[in-house]
């Protein structure tokens, strides 16, 4: 005989892995106050940007000295995180609607080289945020 309670305790666990495995997952970590991709490296805004334009100002010649934050064609976009469309049609991830780069002559984890560069580039330190909703129950 099936145990309908262990029948239902399973597909409810199916069904919340199944809804988490869409959620947005940017490839990014904290570090030091910073944010930083997968491979350690900061990350920078770039002021001509447009938040929340869904583009990069920042191609060719540009986009050599400050890599993208690649996104695949699967990323998708939710709370906090975006996936915006390049010129050349890949995908990179914005962070508050701003997309997120890297700074080549950055050589080691922690650098932070690009802040600051032409008064344009900025290292991302994230603000601590509240969490939402009703904490008080």
């Amino acid at each position: 005989m099936i145990d309908f309670k262990n029948m239902v305790a399973a597909i409810a666990t199916a069904l919340v892995l199944v809804a988490c495995t869409g959620l947005p997952q940017a490839p990014v970590k904290y570090t030091n106050g910073l944010m930083t991709g997968a491979n350690g490296m900061s990350l920078y805004t770039f002021d001509k940007d447009v938040s929340g334009s869904g583009k990069s100002v920042c191609n060719g010649p540009c986009a050599t000295a400050w890599p993208p934050l690649m996104a695949s064609g699967t990323d998708q976009s939710g709370g906090d995180w975006t996936v915006v469309t390049r010129d050349d049609g890949s995908k990179q991830w914005a962070f508050l609607g701003k997309p997120l780069y890297f700074w080549s002559k950055d050589q080691k984890p922690g650098d932070v080289t690009g802040d600051g560069f032409n008064k344009a580039w900025r290292v991302v330190r994230p603000e601590p945020r509240p969490l939402t909703g009703n904490m008080d129950r």
